[in-house]
């Protein structure tokens, strides 16, 4: 039993050293996306129930580094706002699905066809989806429309869940906004998903130590099986988009196909029973419906695109990641491991580190 504790902590360590250096990455450039995205930019865009709202909603989604928890409240103060339906539901599918930080995990964990694959088939789901809901009626939302407050002020501040405690009737310099992006990404962003991050990192551990190769091609074989099976596990699962990464590379290894992969990259961070009641909340039951069919139905269809696609490019559908590639040692990719972990205890048990200093 210790024998294969250590092998499980063995594994996950290879894996966090494996994507420590691009987590971190992606997490900078996502403090600086939120540093020089105006305040109100989103608003600005998704206005009205057409297909270039659906469009934008979709598109700025993409790379925003919100998990499946922070896009909902964002996401209700959208509506609220006077954000259409149909741009709405995009948000909420193409930004958890998605993001700059997944995006470079996705780089150092998979390989870079589905690193540019997975956004891609996010923007396309939450379209297709945004597009649909349009032509649903909605359930009618009565309440008074609060007005947009100015985000940087509020993070430095502390504010959070709308509970703003100042307007915002200044401009900020270029170094402030650089200050309050970062501090939002090695803080609260951090906070949100780094322990996700580690969860899946030693479910990755896990599936390495515990599952024997080839067992998903024996026991699920290929073509769609493998595809439903990972859109029942994904669409109930709570799994944010970066922590969904190295769940995924470890199943790759024992034989799960890029379809496969992606119906779970597409699914669990979209869907989870969370979100679904909050879109029936404000969007109404039958929307909520729809949304999930349409997620699912477009999952599935893109996984098999995916696995022809593969094909196509000669590249293996059982073994498209290969495992030398996560054989993650040496000096940097430790320190950027380390560094990792007590950025992640830090921002998550800030009052700890405090009474330690």
């Amino acid at each position: 039993m210790i024998e294969l504790l250590i092998t499980i902590l063995q594994e996950s360590w290879l894996v966090l050293n494996e994507s420590a250096g691009y987590c971190l990455f992606g997490i900078f450039m996502a403090g600086l996306l939120r540093a020089f995205m105006p305040d109100d930019f989103v608003l600005k865009h998704l206005g009205k129930n057409n297909i270039t709202s659906v469009i934008k909603a979709s598109l700025i989604g993409v790379p925003m580094p919100i998990c499946s928890c922070g896009v909902m409240p964002v996401a209700m103060g959208l509506r609220k706002q006077g954000a259409g339906k149909g741009p709405t539901a995009a948000f909420l599918i193409s930004t958890p699905e998605s993001g700059v930080d997944s995006i470079a995990v996705t780089w150092a964990l998979l390989d870079p066809l589905m690193t540019v694959v997975r956004p891609l088939a996010a923007f396309i789901t939450a379209t297709v989806a945004g597009i649909i809901v349009n032509f649903v009626p909605e359930h009618k939302q009565n309440g008074a429309v609060p007005e947009p407050a100015c985000a940087c002020c509020c993070e430095a501040e502390g504010a959070h869940d709308g509970e703003h405690t100042r307007a915002c009737n200044h401009s900020h310099s270029l170094l402030e906004r650089m200050r309050s992006g970062l501090a939002f990404a090695f803080g609260g962003l951090l906070a949100d998903m780094g322990p996700s991050l580690l969860f899946g990192i030693l479910i990755a551990g896990m599936i390495s130590a515990l599952v024997p190769p080839g067992f998903i091609e024996q026991n699920l074989g290929g073509g769609i099986r493998p595809m439903l099976v990972m859109l029942l596990v994904g669409i109930p699962l709570y799994v944010c988009a970066t922590a969904s990464t190295p769940i995924v590379a470890a199943l790759a290894l024992k034989g799960l196909s890029p379809g496969a992969a992606l119906v779970f990259l597409l699914a669990g961070p979209a869907t989870n029973a969370a979100t679904i009641l909050l879109v029936a909340k404000i969007l109404g039951k039958r929307i909520a419906a729809v949304y999930v069919a349409v997620i699912a139905s477009v999952a599935l269809l893109l996984g098999m695109a995916v696995n022809t696609l593969y094909s196509m490019a000669s590249l293996s559908i059982t073994g498209w990641i290969s495992a030398e590639h996560h054989e993650g040692g040496g000096f940097f990719p430790a320190a950027f491991s380390v560094i990792l972990l007590v950025l992640i205890l830090r921002a998550k048990f800030p009052a700890i580190l405090k009474k330690r200093i």
